[in-house]
């Protein structure tokens, strides 16, 4: 059994996904950023940064935060939705990274002073907004080659949908990336990604673009 500690955020998502896509049995346990519940101690041991998600894999004594870290481990774990070698792994990882260093953090700033902070700072927003025009534009370029960002649906896929899946808050329309929203919508019909987005508990429907 694996214990998830998160809550209904991206990066949350991710490993809800992950584990819907897997069939792998655990249990959520929300962790409500709202209140602070990150700064808990108990929380604090399995994640020192006092971040979600993470989890603890009761089966193999593993205790795991970073969401990336945590989908290449449940990747090898289980032998499925990452090449186990080879340069097909690695084109894996690059956009595995790509979403970790850049299409969460820039995206999360976007949320952070459009969405959340509208107005308290024209030029944080011209410059997140900006960004994540150009993070589109760069993943609709990829998915105008590859159905999937690395060729078959795999992990990196499961670490970018969710924060494309609030592009509404990011003041994008997806129509004008075409490739992008094709992916999306894609995805979107997954059942295991309806499954593990309402994880911990279902607060909206996933958006979908005409």
């Amino acid at each position: 059994m694996i214990d998830l500690y998160t809550w209904t955020t991206p990066n949350g998502r991710k490993i809800s996904i992950m584990l819907e896509e897997l069939s792998l049995p655990y249990k959520a346990i929300g962790v409500n950023i709202i209140k602070d519940e990150q700064f808990e101690p108990s929380f604090l041991k399995i994640s020192p940064n006092n971040k979600i998600p993470a989890i603890v894999d009761h089966d193999e004594g593993v205790s795991l935060m970073e969401s990336g870290a945590i989908l290449i481990y449940l990747a090898e774990k289980t032998g499925q939705l990452i090449p186990s070698s080879g340069h097909g792994k690695y084109k894996v990882l690059e956009w595995l990274m790509m979403q970790m260093g850049g299409v969460g953090p820039m995206l999360g700033q976007t949320h952070h002073f459009v969405f959340y902070n509208e107005g308290k700072s024209p030029y944080a927003e011209e410059r997140y907004l900006k960004e994540t025009a150009r993070i589109y534009g760069v993943l609709n370029k990829r998915l105008g080659d590859e159905e999937y960002l690395a060729g078959d649906y795999s992990i990196a896929d499961i670490a970018t949908w969710p924060w494309i899946a609030r592009y509404p808050r990011q003041r994008m329309e997806l129509q004008d990336y075409p490739n992008l929203m094709r992916w999306y919508k894609k995805i979107a019909n997954r059942p295991a990604v309806q499954r593990g987005y309402d994880v911990p508990n279902k607060v909206e429907e996933i958006p979908i673009p005409d």
